[in-house]
């Protein structure tokens, strides 16, 4: 049976991006849908963005002992630039996943990707396509959504954050350890979930999002 590609990725993070441009790379015919932004969670709104405020927040400790070394400064800090610049970075990242996938020949479908079988998948927008192979690459859920929120509010915030209270703190890490504990008790693999994916008819979202929900 023909089919439209050798391999759809559903999912355009770190995982995805790389699995369609190596394919792409060694002459597969292959298309990769996304319904957000391209570069999944770690680029758009998790590690990249939280490591620029954690760079930022360091330079208030080199100010504070800049006079001891004979430094006489003046430092004001503006949150709405940071957030400005982080943004600039993103955007920077975005594009360069965009021109990996673009050089490789990977076709980019910017739309929501639900399975209807083995080899086969039904865009939102009432498209249907076929592939030899179906990538699921749109991450897991997170039990610990106490821990995960923030730091997505964090990195889309247009407001100055605050210095976070030791109890905050404590709550923090009281929250981690449970998290930690529910999530070594959880017997789903994340190939697990993807074999939940493609056993029945699912939304598979992007790698912001569960990674699967049910339809209904």
């Amino acid at each position: 049976m023909a089919h439209d590609y050798d391999l759809i990725v559903i999912g355009a993070g770190s995982g995805g991006v790389r699995a369609a441009r190596v394919a792409g790379n060694y002459g597969a015919k292959v298309a990769i849908i996304e319904e957000y932004r391209i570069g999944g969670t770690c680029v758009i709104r998790g590690c990249v963005p939280k490591k620029l405020f954690v760079y930022a927040s360091r330079f208030s400790d080199m100010f504070e002992i800049a006079g001891s070394f004979g430094w006489t400064i003046t430092a004001e800090f503006d949150w709405p630039t940071l957030v400005r610049n982080k943004d600039k970075e993103i955007d920077r990242l975005e594009k360069a996943y965009v021109s990996g996938l673009e050089g490789a020949r990977v076709e980019i479908i910017r739309d929501r990707a639900v399975l209807t079988g083995p080899n086969s998948v039904k865009l939102k927008s009432g498209r249907e396509l076929s592939a030899k192979y179906i990538l699921v690459a749109t991450g897991r859920t997170f039990l610990a959504r106490s821990l995960v929120s923030p730091r997505t509010r964090r990195s889309t915030s247009k407001s100055s954050p605050t210095r976070s209270s030791s109890k905050a703190a404590a709550t923090s890490r009281s929250n981690s350890q449970r998290s930690s504990q529910d999530l070594a008790s959880t017997p789903q693999s994340s190939t697990g979930a993807a074999r939940s994916c493609a056993a029945s008819t699912t939304i598979c979202a992007p790698a912001s999002k569960p990674a699967c929900r049910n339809a209904a």
